[in-house]
């Protein structure tokens, strides 16, 4: 389960490459570790336009299961998740890499995914919503209060030949090519779905190991 990704990219390349027409992001830092419950930048379409912004890594799962943030969803059959998989709701997640851990001892070893050497961008099958709640460390959120927040995860899907030997469970739905992108944000959703699937073994590889950054600082 990919709960650390890196944004090695600059914000005028995400824009470029993802053809944001709108940037409501401010001034993006460089984000070698992205991590569950940090804001990180999402594209989404608003008012027929792509929009490039700022949203929090984490819905709140099902109230049976104590509705902690979920992370990634591979169950695209859940009456819980249904709703957030229509065209309104679903985003492009811009990644440069991202990490599973090998089961090493004594502690476990990130291991970095990428398309390449290179890490040019691609994008993770997001979905998003809007929530009411507590979320965020102390730091952004002192008192702990309620507020309005706007949540985003991702899909996965089972692991293809190089995630499946570090994390044999699953792995991202990647998305690399324009024509996905513009099908993942714009199609029926049953058209969407269809590009859970893992990425071809010869579409990625193991570009570093060791830190929880990459490139490490």
């Amino acid at each position: 389960m990919c709960n650390l990704y890196s944004l090695g990219q600059g914000q005028d390349a995400i824009r470029r490459v993802f053809e944001a027409i709108r940037d409501e992001a401010g001034n993006l830092p460089p984000m070698p570790g992205i991590f569950p419950d940090q804001m990180a930048p999402v594209i989404r379409l608003r008012e027929g336009q792509r929009t490039l912004t700022m949203m929090r890594w984490g819905i709140p799962g099902p109230k049976q299961f104590g509705e902690h943030p979920v992370t990634n969803v591979r169950n695209v059959k859940s009456s819980h998740w249904r709703p957030w998989l229509k065209p309104e709701y679903r985003c492009l997640v811009p990644v440069s890499s991202f990490s599973e851990y090998a089961d090493t001892k004594p502690r476990k070893t990130p291991t970095w995914f990428a398309l390449d050497d290179e890490r040019p961008l691609f994008a993770f099958a997001g979905i998003w919503r809007p929530w009411t709640g507590v979320r965020g460390t102390k730091a952004e959120n002192p008192e702990r209060s309620e507020a309005e927040h706007r949540l985003f995860s991702f899909l996965t899907t089972e692991a293809n030949g190089i995630v499946g030997p570090i994390h044999p469970k699953a792995m991202p739905v990647l998305l690399t090519t324009p024509d996905e992108w513009a099908t993942w944000l714009e199609a029926p959703t049953e058209d969407a779905l269809r590009l859970q699937r893992p990425l071809p073994d010869e579409a990625m590889k193991i570009v570093a190991s060791g830190a929880r950054r990459d490139p490490p600082e």
